[in-house]
C-alpha cells in the first residue's frame, strides 16, 4: 500500500515522503496512529494544504523532546530484581519497568518510547535509549542490582555480574587432598613390603 508520511519514522522515510508498505502495518499502525495518510491525488492536495501547520507542529514537538531530552540525558535509574548467584535475574526489566521507573523520577516517559533492543536478564549496568521525538534520542543508564547496596557498588565501577570464587578455600582442598594422598601412598608403601 502506498502512504504519505505525515511525520518521519525511522528506516521508512521523511515527513512528505510517499513509501509502500505493506498493507497490515499502514492499516494497522501508520493510519489509525495519524502518521501517515493512504496516498492518492485528494490526499496529496489535502497534505500540501496542511504542509506548513504538520511542519510548525513537528518543530514544536521536536523542541520540547530536545528540552526534556537535555534533563534525561545521562540519567541513572535502579531497578532492584531477584537473581541467581552467577547473576542471571529470576525474570527480565521490560520497557514497561524502565518506563515506570522514569515516570517516578520526574518524567514523562511512555514505554512505547523506550527502545530495548534485548531484554534486560542480568544485573549490572545497561544502557536504554529512548526516543523522545522521532529526531531525538538519548540513553539513560539502568542499574539493575539485587539490593541498594550492590547498586551503590556497581555505579562505583565494580563488576557483580560473576560470582567470586574465593582463592583460600581451593588452597586449603589442595593442601588437604595432598595429605590424603600421602597417607594413601605410605599405606600402600607398608603394605607391598
Amino acid at each position: 500500500m502506498e502512504v504519505i508520511l505525515l511525520e518521519r519514522i525511522a528506516k521508512l522515510g521523511q515527513m512528505g515522503d510517499t513509501v509502500r508498505v505493506r498493507d497490515g502495518y499502514a492499516r494497522n499502525f501508520l493510519l489509525p496512529q495519524g502518521k501517515a495518510l493512504r496516498a492518492n491525488k485528494a490526499n496529496m492536495q489535502r497534505f500540501e494544504e496542511q504542509r506548513a501547520q504538520l511542519e510548525a507542529r513537528n518543530l514544536e514537538r521536536r523542541q520540547e523532546a530536545e528540552a526534556v531530552a537535555a534533563k534525561i540525558d545521562g540519567e541513572s535509574l535502579v531497578m532492584i530484581r531477584s537473581a541467581g548467584e552467577t547473576g542471571q535475574l529470576y525474570g527480565s526489566v521490560s520497557t514497561r519497568d524502565i518506563a515506570e521507573g522514569l515516570t517516578e523520577a520526574g518524567f514523562t516517559v511512555g514505554r512505547g518510547q523506550v527502545e530495548l533492543r534485548h531484554p534486560i536478564k542480568t544485573i549490572g549496568l545497561h544502557s536504554v535509549a529512548i526516543a523522545l521525538h522521532p529526531e531525538v534520542e538519548v540513553s539513560v543508564t539502568v542499574n539493575v542490582a539485587r539490593s541498594e547496596d550492590e547498586a551503590a557498588r556497581q555505579a562505583a565501577g565494580e563488576d557483580l555480574s560473576t560470582p567470586e570464587l574465593d582463592v583460600f578455600e581451593f588452597e586449603e582442598d589442595e593442601e588437604e587432598g595432598s595429605e590424603e594422598d600421602t597417607a594413601d601412598e605410605a599405606a600402600s608403601e607398608e603394605e607391598e613390603a
